[in-house]
């Protein structure tokens, strides 16, 4: 398959992940197409703004910007309507819908949305408690938390945990290890959801194995035989359908899909928990 590439600047006066997010959804849309990104954050002089604009003219591509002062946005548009560049404000349409239902002006206010508001030390809290409970460390408060994973190793039970921390849930991880007990509190919390992650054997076999490659570590192992692995996930399994707990498998799931069922989990959860 032929892949082409093309030039993308991203400007913005904030921390710039709102362009680089509705960006990469969009090229995702094109197999055959990648971006060379360009990203210029939290542009907020002219003098970084000239930089943004020398770069640009010396690779053209397309330019998408979150630039909230509007002498810097004409500066911008008529530089790049010059150069033949296509030239897009990400923010705009969505600032001008919501000034129409709200009669209102919007403020020009860069990163307005990174505040230290109760909001933010709510994430940091969140952040700060699920690597003190990462695989299974520091038990002892884990009714404290909102959301438990459980499972086999390589069920990307870490790197959810810390995208959830990053939206302010608490999140603790407990690895299932064959002949290993599980901490008797899971059989008495009642505030945290919790939810099992499982993989097809496969899947986990192949992880594995690049692990112990990576460590240069010897893979005559049972922790990638094929019929062991396939064991551990059926024997998870039962677990949580004994348990109760929802399962997740996460085999063809990135960490932002498996993340986004279980926030709508923990919505249901709450629900229930609050109701009794």
């Amino acid at each position: 398959m032929v892949r082409n590439y093309f030039h993308l600047h991203l400007v913005s006066d904030a921390t710039g992940e709102t362009l680089i997010a509705v960006s990469r959804a969009a090229a995702a849309q094109y197999e055959t197409v990648s971006a060379i990104e360009h990203v210029y954050p939290l542009v907020r002089s002219e003098a970084q703004l000239a930089r943004v604009l020398a770069e640009i003219e010396s690779s053209p591509g397309v330019v998408l910007y979150t630039l909230v002062e509007p002498e810097w946005q004409e500066k911008l548009e008529t530089f790049c309507r010059e150069l033949g560049c296509t030239c897009l404000s990400v923010l705009q349409p969505v600032l001008s819908l919501f000034q129409s239902y709200l009669g209102q002006v919007s403020a020009t206010k860069p990163g307005a949305q990174h505040v230290l508001n109760t909001e933010y030390f709510r994430r940091i809290d969140a952040m700060n408690y699920t690597l003190l409970h990462d695989d299974g460390q520091l038990g002892g408060d884990l009714d404290n938390a909102d959301v438990i994973l459980v499972g086999i190793s390589r069920t990307s039970k870490t790197p959810t945990s810390i995208y959830l921390a990053n939206r302010g849930i608490k999140t603790a991880n407990i690895p299932l290890v064959p002949n290993v007990p599980l901490p008797p509190e899971l059989d008495t919390a009642r505030k945290p959801l919790i939810v099992g992650l499982v993989a097809s054997p496969d899947r986990i076999v192949q992880i594995r194995q690049n692990r112990l490659l990576s460590l240069r570590a010897d893979d005559e192992t049972p922790y990638v035989d094929p019929a062991a692995v396939a064991d551990e996930v059926a024997q998870s399994r039962r677990l949580c359908a004994r348990k109760g707990w929802p399962v997740i498998d996460v085999t063809r799931r990135s960490i932002e899909e498996t993340a986004a069922s279980i926030l709508d989990l923990l919505r249901d959860h709450r629900m229930k928990f609050i109701a009794t």
